[in-house]
């Protein structure tokens, strides 16, 4: 390995050096993630049924587990260069901070207006509506990175942008929302008034904070009754990480200049884009028995689909109107606390990444929430980012992996991603440094409720 003192701060690529291909780690995978089922016939879903909900060339990515290369249209490609490549920081404050012999290295994704990763998704889906000439495209979001990224996108190539918000973010994070507004989004809190599916959700849940599978529901129902707009997902499906895989490919070439391996990856986990994104090229390696490393996907306590989870059939929403995806699952009828990591409070995990999991390729951990806002304010103090209450929970899992090599004396190479920023979610490091914030992990009776909702499927 090439000596530390010459690896910089930030590793840049070139913008000639920029991933001209999305790399899909279906193509390497023996065991292939389940199939979507008509939930009507509990058959796998066809090109045709998937396209009255997707986009025509997003259905094509779905269902293609095959092709291990997918070119990036230039389009896109030119719009990525606006925020991309994105650096791979060496944490040499963190290292010195902690007294550990392991070296630490984060993929930075925040370095656009929307904060987080979600735009290498957002621009894409976007780019292939406004391809099939539709007007519009509907959506949710969570803590609103991924509803800030799609109203991004959409205001650049001219389409219309309707965003359904987890209505504890929008109370909890006003100016995130305001930001969509800005650039020209309708954003409404759900559940709402606004869908038959919302109404019925409220009618049997007075008060609710709602989640990410409420607000799904809502933008599904918005996209299938008005001609001319298809819904876009911002995490979970295959197309999604297919998108992503742009972050672990600069990742990968990144290390490859200075001669760098890994021994540990970590990335938080809520529907899985940005994990399976960052270690995609590195799962392939893995897959075709080149390399070996660690991958460590991190969940919160409150909401532990991979840890506590089931891996069976169920719905993506909460609505229960979208396909079945086989995955690990809290149930879609769960409810999550209102925790300040809005964008891993989703039931379920990527089927890709449940396959993954299920198959011993990557090891689950789940993390209490005042635990990862103290390591995120370790994080700040030294490394000078204030990080996305996402994004912490894998540092929390690099600072205690970094910890457990300074009792060792190993001097592993740790690589997290730092998928987005955390200044719209100051109320969240309010509660934390006036000690108001609690943790809330559920009883074994709370999720009983949620798997009793499970779909018979044989």
């Amino acid at each position: 390995m090439t000596d530390t003192k010459t690896i910089p701060y930030k590793i840049y690529l070139e913008e000639s050096e920029m991933p001209k291909q999305w790399y899909n780690v279906r193509a390497d995978m023996k065991n292939k993630p389940a199939p979507l089922l008509n939930p009507a016939t509990l058959q796998p879903m066809t090109a045709e049924e998937l396209s009255h909900v997707f986009c025509d060339e997003l259905v094509k990515q779905e269902l293609d587990d095959t092709t291990p290369y997918f070119d990036i249209p230039q389009e896109i490609l030119d719009f990525y260069k606006m925020y991309r490549p994105s650096p791979l920081v060496r944490a040499y404050c963190l290292e010195k901070e902690l007294g550990t012999p392991a070296k630490i290295y984060y993929k930075f994704e925040g370095n656009n207006t929307s904060g987080s990763h979600k735009l290498n998704s957002a621009i894409a889906q976007a780019y292939y509506a406004k391809q099939q000439g539709l007007k519009g495209v509907t959506t949710e979001t969570g803590a609103g990175q991924w509803g800030t990224a799609l109203s991004m996108a959409c205001a650049y190539l001219n389409l219309d942008c309707k965003v359904y918000m987890v209505k504890c973010s929008y109370e909890q994070k006003p100016f995130r929302r305001e930001v969509m507004r800005t650039y020209g989004a309708q954003v409404t809190p759900s559940p709402s008034e606004t869908t038959n599916v919302g109404r019925k959700i409220l009618a049997e849940h007075p008060g609710t904070t709602g989640s990410l599978g409420c607000a799904i529901s809502e933008a599904v129902e918005d996209a299938t009754s008005h001609e001319g707009y298809r819904y876009v997902l911002g995490s979970v499906l295959a197309q999604v990480l297919l998108h992503q895989s742009v972050i672990g490919l600069e990742t990968k070439a990144a290390l490859d200049k200075y001669n760098i391996e890994p021994d540990i990856i970590i990335g938080c986990a809520g529907g899985g884009s940005n994990l399976g994104g960052l270690i995609s090229p590195f799962m392939g390696e893995k897959l075709r028995g080149e390399k070996d490393y660690h991958f460590i996907a991190v969940e919160p306590a409150s909401c532990p689909s991979l840890t506590r989870g089931k891996y069976a059939y169920d719905f993506c929403d909460t609505g229960m109107v979208c396909p079945l995806s086989k995955m690990y699952t809290l149930g879609s009828g769960f409810i999550p606390s209102a925790n300040h990591a809005g964008g891993l409070r989703y039931h379920g995990m990527s089927s890709v990444v449940s396959q993954l999991y299920d198959d011993g390729l990557i090891e689950a951990r789940s993390v209490e929430q005042t635990s990862v806002f103290e390591a995120a304010t370790k994080f700040a103090r030294v490394e000078g980012i204030l990080p996305a209450p996402e994004s912490s929970h894998a540092i929390k899992v690099a600072i205690d992996e970094a910890l457990k090599c300074k009792e060792t004396g190993e001097e592993k190479t740790i690589v997290f991603g730092l998928t987005g920023t955390g200044y719209f979610d100051l109320v969240a490091y309010e509660k934390y440094n006036n000690h108001e914030m609690s943790d809330y992990i559920p009883t074994d009776e709370d999720l009983a409720v949620g798997f009793a909702g499970l779909p018979k499927v044989e």
